[in-house]
């Protein structure tokens, strides 16, 4: 149920401008709804990242008569240039006072409209187009400074105009410099937009972005009598999820390559049942169903799940937190952000963990000591101080992390870096080959890597990716304070407890049964078939209570060659290709799975086996969590412009994910099946 509360309020609120009994009151409120929770944070969003930017905006050098002209007109002079606006009521019909954030922007647009000053122009970066009505824009957060030359005011002024949003007051500036627009505060969201001015907009956006991520070549169908072993590594990152929930809260479509599709799917957990054999630290799980992109296909799913931990029983706790504070961080999406996850994470720690900080910018320092996890207002306040500036010398920040995590080595405990940057390394160790096998190096010591991405415009994910790999650990975007508590409060366990290492997976498919598979994303993550019984080859962790999921889509056994595998061989000269033997027609197993895994501190593969018997039935008969990662994964590919998803259609993935919600107890999936709505908008907009 939502608890209805005063749009002022909340506004308010997240700003920090409530205090006393009304503050205590609507911490009450928020804290039984998770939808008020969620505006709340939105709001506290927008609120930051306005006010960074104005902090952050340099002052305009206005002269004596400039400052008295500014005195005399004040908040009143942009009053008029906007119009009237409908006073704010507090809940007893009473005005309300302007936000302090309010009046800050309506004095600065003051400033330049009353000095005519030209220097910069606040433009929203972002924006959205409204699920409920086609060709309507809607303004959204952020706002972007453009420096004023003639190019950069057409700039700003076309995507003012695109948005919406109202040009005031005449800027005169020397020739040739045109007039420019200034934002001040205005009551009106939306503005009617053709496709043409929407990809404008969009052509606009795209002049900021300098974000890296590395190209995923699509798994292709294999036969199963050329290739009856699909080797993988198994992976719970969930980084590609939250960064391409970034970009469509933002009202743009992500890059392909930004779009993992285990990723996706592993987002989400799902009622796997945790393993009933003590001697295994997880179970498997798997079922069959029809495909519902490719008629005549089925769709295989393989699940673990790890061993539960009760975390008053967890192991003690060496972390060590490593911190960009370089400028690239300065924004309200990053460090002040990092701050608040990693004090969300510090109050779940006690006196058997230990705690140490470790920055890094121009330069790396300890700013904190290995200190115990009682001591949180020392913890805290450390925190509390972290400032950003300077260029990025991540490679030295990782040697000193290191350093002083095997310093504080414990034996049978959790001994963890957790590195939090925007992976933007630019002095020091910059290339992304070196600081990745300074990780690898480092992972042999025994201590695990944590990685978690902020930020948005030069965000560096191709380098993060690999650094979670190789560190023995697991990667997730941290996009609001909700993702940063789901991942380092609600999957504390998971994310600092690993309970198997080195987890790999290899399926054996009945060519009796199967003529062709395809493995469905973990492009990154395929194993020779050799390297399943290597105990020297490097896979993928599980952390406690994770769930992990895997997608294959098969053509079954006398079914039509797939679009889209992999291209036909001349005919062998020497050799005959390999038949199914009776034995495979007779077992009517289906495939066998096998997996190896070594315990944390072990060096030994342990092996499992579990052949899988049964063809399937219909989709929509199939397990409500069956049918949700298959939306997911749709969801995915529709993303990417898969060509495997030429038979789905955004309408058929609301459909499946909006039947197929389950318990939901977090929102997760709900927040999902709005996503899933914006990207439909979006697609047909482009």
């Amino acid at each position: 149920m939502t608890i209805e509360l005063e749009d002022w309020k909340i506004t308010a609120y997240a700003l920090g401008e409530l205090e006393g009994a009304e503050r205590a009151d609507v911490e009450r409120r928020v804290a039984g709804d998770a939808g008020l929770a969620a505006r709340v944070e939105a709001a506290r969003r927008r609120g930051d990242s306005l006010r960074t930017r104005l902090a952050a905006e340099p002052g305009p050098g206005l002269s004596a008569e400039q400052r008295e002209r500014l005195a005399r007109a004040g908040a009143a002079g942009v009053a008029g240039a906007a119009g009237p606006t409908p006073a704010a009521t507090d809940a007893a019909g009473g005005a309300r006072p302007p936000s302090k954030l309010v009046r800050q922007l309506a004095w600065a647009a003051a400033a330049c409209v009353v000095g005519g000053i030209c220097y910069s122009i606040q433009i929203p970066r972002l924006y959205e187009l409204s699920p409920s009505a086609p060709g309507t824009l809607l303004v959204t957060r952020e706002a972007r400074s453009v420096d004023t030359g003639t190019a950069g005011v057409e700039r700003a002024q076309a995507r003012v105009q695109l948005a919406g949003l109202p040009i005031l007051g005449a800027m005169p500036g020397p020739a040739p410099v045109p007039p420019a627009g200034v934002l001040a505060p205005t009551t009106r969201d939306r503005a009617d937009a053709t496709p043409d001015m929407v990809r404008r907009l969009q052509e606009v956006e795209g002049e900021f972005h300098t974000e890296a991520y590395s190209r995923i070549v699509e798994n292709a169908f294999h036969s199963v009598h050329e290739h009856p072993l699909s080797t993988f590594s198994i992976d719970v990152d969930t980084a590609s999820y939250a960064n391409v929930r970034r970009y469509l809260t933002g009202s743009m479509l992500p890059p392909p390559d930004a779009v993992r599709l285990e990723e996706m799917v592993n987002y989400f957990t799902y009622d796997y049942a945790p393993p009933s054999d003590k001697a295994h630290p997880f179970a498997v799980h798997m079922e069959v169903a029809a495909c519902p992109w490719k008629s005549g296909h089925k769709l295989l799913r393989v699940g673990l799940k790890g061993r539960e931990l009760d975390l008053d029983h967890r192991p003690p706790s060496n972390l060590v937190f490593l911190l960009d504070v370089s400028g690239s961080m300065n924004e309200p999406n990053k460090l002040p952000l990092l701050k608040s996850g990693i004090q969300l994470l510090v109050n779940q720690l006690g006196e058997n963990d230990r705690v140490a900080i470790v920055v890094y910018a121009g330069a790396s320092g300890l700013v904190l000591p290995s200190t115990t996890g009682d001591k949180k207002q020392e913890i805290l306040a450390a925190i509390e101080r972290l400032h950003a500036g300077g260029s990025t010398n991540g490679g030295a920040g990782i040697q000193l992390a290191y350093e002083v995590a095997r310093e504080h080595f414990l034996q049978g405990g959790t001994n963890r870096v957790i590195l939090a940057t925007d992976g933007d390394f630019n002095v020091g160790v910059t290339s992304q080959g070196e600081l990745v096998r300074t990780i690898e190096d480092k992972a042999k010591s025994g201590v695990f890597l944590s990685v978690l991405g902020f930020g948005m415009g030069n965000y560096k994910d191709d380098t993060l990716e690999k650094l979670a790999d190789k560190g023995n650990g697991n990667y997730a975007y941290v996009d609001s304070l909700r993702e940063a508590r789901k991942v380092l409060v609600e999957q504390m366990a998971g994310t600092l407890v690993t309970i198997a290492k080195d987890v790999k997976i290899q399926i054996e498919f009945n060519p009796a049964q199967v003529s062709s598979y395809r493995l469905i994303g973990y492009e990154n993550r395929i194993l020779a078939k050799e390297d399943f019984n290597d105990d020297k080859k490097d896979a993928g962790e599980i952390g406690a209570g994770h769930t992990v999921t895997a997608l294959y889509e098969l053509v079954t056994a006398g079914g039509a060659a797939p679009e889209g595998g992999a291209p036909a061989v001349d005919p062998l000269k020497y050799q005959q290709a390999p038949a199914a033997s009776p034995a495979a027609g007779a077992s009517g197993e289906l495939c066998t799975v096998k997996l190896r895994y070594k315990q944390p501190e072990g060096d030994a593969s342990t092996l499992m086996t579990y052949p899988l018997r049964g063809a399937g039935g219909e989709f929509d008969k199939a397990s409500t969590d069956f049918r949700f990662a298959a939306a997911v994964a749709g969801y995915g590919m529709l993303l990417r412009r898969s060509e495997f998803a030429a038979g789905f259609s955004w309408d058929a993935v609301v459909e499946i994910a909006g039947s197929s919600l389950g318990a939901d107890r977090e929102g997760y999936r709900k927040e999902f099946l709005d996503l899933a709505r914006k990207a439909k908008a979006l697609a047909s907009q482009k």
